[in-house]
């Protein structure tokens, strides 16, 4: 999908740092890495919060990861709309990341219509190899209409 982005990293940070501190609270754990027509990436960099037994990155984290990703795609390409929700989310967890190694939620717009929206999301570690795979849909309220083409 070759639609524009309207909000740059700096407005996407600054919208999450606003709206959902919490994402960032006890370190820079959640970061905006790339924005292009169509797609975003998220990075996350986990620290012992994000571990479950065994030193893997919790599934929950994942989920979040794909979440987080797809809702900062979204707002990249429809503005600042803090009301656009989930309303379904899957996730296959494929391999087991590494701890301490940075994750990319790497987010493609599949459909952005002016009710729905609907993200592919692919979560990689650093050297680019596949951990997750999610399918992402997300209501956009109606107020949001005028900025969706």
């Amino acid at each position: 999908m070759a639609v524009k982005p309207v909000m740059n990293i700096d407005a996407l940070e600054a919208f999450l740092a606003q709206e959902f501190p919490q994402i960032n609270e006890g370190g820079p754990f959640y970061a905006v890495t790339e924005v292009e027509p169509g797609a975003a990436v998220l990075r996350l960099m986990p620290d012992r919060r994000h571990l479950r037994p065994g030193g893997t990155v919790s599934g929950p984290t994942l989920f979040a990861l794909a979440d987080l990703g797809a809702y900062v795609v979204i707002l990249a390409h429809i503005g600042p709309v803090a009301l656009a929700v989930t309303t379904n989310l899957t996730i296959n967890f494929l391999r087991k990341p590494a701890d301490g190694v940075p994750l990319y939620s790497r987010c493609r717009l599949l459909k952005l219509g002016k009710r729905l929206a609907v993200v592919d999301v692919i979560i990689t570690d650093e050297a680019g190899t596949i951990v997750a795979q999610a399918s992402a849909t997300y209501s956009i309220p109606p107020q949001a209409e005028t900025t969706v083409k």
